[in-house]
């Protein structure tokens, strides 16, 4: 018998991812907030240059959730729990491995990366004491990946949710204890994170040793680590890898380019990031439903549940832009102020709020056919799609720059989105609309 698809299959996917992502940001939110109220632009700025050295390696890892989430819903779809859980082993082991080398390269990363991105001696310290304590996370941090991608490929959103709200709450309740409260200052900000992630992780343990025990019954681990069976893992996440290099010069850019304007312009570029990624995670919540039921559909080889998918979370994402701008547009400000003491932070940055106004509309067709995209494992279209965007990003500013300054900036953030979506839904009758008829069996 078929299944069928309608709003409460998608909000039942949507909601708890929601709530999750609503902690995401509030983590770093507080963590700006925290470093803004016991510091000055300096601590600011040390979060700001830390989080990129963190984004530089975890964002280009995001395939351990993205691709294990696609590949996984499909199983599903196809009733082949066997492949499910072979690619949870393949994702943990890989996440594993990526840590040894890590740690083991760490201090050359960070002195690479101080050769290269500009700061005063007092930020790159701050930066400095805060990676040299989160580092230690990096095998939790990344088996959550794996963790959250088979969780949601399986149909559950409440169980990633569970995990996000742990790791969150525990990294706000420290990051305040530690150093709003104690004396440990962004070393306390770190270590929060270290114990979060760890939590988490011990969580998700949790979760698949209680529901999933009996899928791993007739598991043999060493078939799952065999080179030939990691070739479908590997193809997939090779090209979701180079998208998130992609995804990694943007950000890293943004920043780095902030950074040349001085404390205060990286201070206002720091702080207006935070403020449009809480619309990428709402928007997000869709996104992973489209994943979900997406690659679910076209494991079960259902053309009509698919079509019908794909329209539902396109207008819930529609919905989610209408509202983000409401409250961009009368909570701006109050965003702001939550965010930094430091007032002329805070009037030089009201300048630039007509840019979050704009945003969600210009980013509503790329997050939404991102989870499409990824649950029909279409994963060349999504790294050319970001080969697009990077390059309306770089050639925006360079273009606008020597007339609007700051502005210039915001102008190639917005432009990347607008490229990313222009492409993915020019693309969409081939991988999507065919994909049924053209998927082969996993």
């Amino acid at each position: 018998m078929k299944s069928t698809v309608n709003n409460r299959s998608v909000l039942r996917l949507a909601i708890p991812n929601i709530f999750a992502n609503i902690t995401v940001p509030l983590v770093g939110l507080v963590d700006l907030a925290v470093a803004g109220h016991i510091g000055d632009t300096a601590m600011i700025g040390g979060i700001a240059i830390a989080t990129m050295l963190f984004d530089l390696l975890y964002w280009n890892l995001g395939f351990l959730r993205v691709g294990t989430s696609g590949m996984v819903a499909q199983a599903y779809g196809s009733g082949d729990f066997r492949t499910a859980t072979r690619v949870l082993v393949q994702g943990l082991f890989t996440a594993l491995v990526i840590s040894l080398i890590i740690w083991a390269i760490q201090w050359i990363y960070v002195e690479g990366a101080f050769a290269l991105v500009e700061s005063s001696p007092e930020v790159e310290q701050l930066a400095r004491d805060y990676f040299f304590i989160r580092i230690w996370a990096a095998p939790a941090t990344l088996g959550n990946f794996a963790f959250k991608g088979f969780f949601i490929g399986m149909q559950n959103a409440v169980r990633p949710m569970a995990v996000d709200i742990t790791i969150n709450g525990v990294n706000i309740a420290t990051c305040v204890w530690f150093s709003l409260y104690g004396t440990m200052g962004i070393k306390g900000i770190a270590l929060s994170t270290l114990i979060a992630q760890y939590s988490g992780l011990l969580l998700a343990l949790f979760f698949t040793a209680r529901h999933y025990r009996s899928l791993f019954a007739d598991f043999r681990i060493r078939e799952a680590l065999q080179l030939k069976a990691f070739r479908r893992f590997f193809a997939v996440n090779g090209n979701l890898f180079l998208r998130s290099i992609c995804f990694l010069l943007i950000y890293a850019g943004f920043t780095s380019i902030s950074t040349g304007y001085g404390e205060i312009p990286l201070a206002i570029g720091t702080i207006m990031m935070k403020i449009m990624m809480l619309y990428s995670y709402f928007a997000d919540g869709f996104a992973y439903a489209g994943e979900a039921l997406s690659g679910r559909f076209i494991g079960a080889r259902e053309s009509d549940n698919l079509r019908k998918a794909v329209r539902l979370v396109f207008l819930w994402g529609l919905y989610v832009s209408l509202l983000s701008t409401l409250l961009y547009v009368a909570g701006g400000g109050a965003m702001l102020r939550f965010l930094t003491s430091q007032q002329e932070v805070i009037e030089a940055a009201s300048n630039y709020l007509p840019w979050l106004w704009i945003m969600p509309a210009l980013s509503c067709a790329a997050f939404t056919w991102d989870g499409i995209y990824i649950g029909a494992t279409a994963t060349a279209s999504i790294r050319n799609s970001m080969l697009w965007a990077v390059a309306a990003f770089f050639l925006t500013y360079y273009s606008l720059k020597p007339i609007c300054g700051l502005d210039a900036l915001f102008a190639a953030y917005m432009a990347h989105l607008f490229a990313r979506g222009l492409y993915l839904t020019i693309s969409a009758k081939r991988e999507i609309w065919s994909v049924i008829q053209t998927k082969t069996s996993l």
